[in-house]
């Protein structure tokens, strides 16, 4: 399973490692990536994760999700 989670209020790389590291806690994940450039992190795991899993993560890290595709 891949994602591609659209962040807001990113504004440099400690902002993205914030969010890779919260996403990383999520039991499952085998890759998370995040790029402060497009706002977006990509999440692959070998099982279904949640969205409402997902956004937690990122508002734990202090972010707002906008999207989930």
């Amino acid at each position: 399973m891949k994602k591609k989670i659209l962040i807001e209020g990113m504004t440099c790389a400690s902002c993205a490692m914030n969010v890779e590291r919260s996403l990383k806690k999520i039991e499952g994940i085998d890759e998370v990536g995040v790029s402060v450039l497009t706002n977006k992190a990509i999440v692959e795991s070998e099982n279904e994760i949640s969205d409402d899993e997902l956004k937690k993560a990122v508002s734990r890290a202090g972010y707002k999700t906008i999207s989930i595709e």
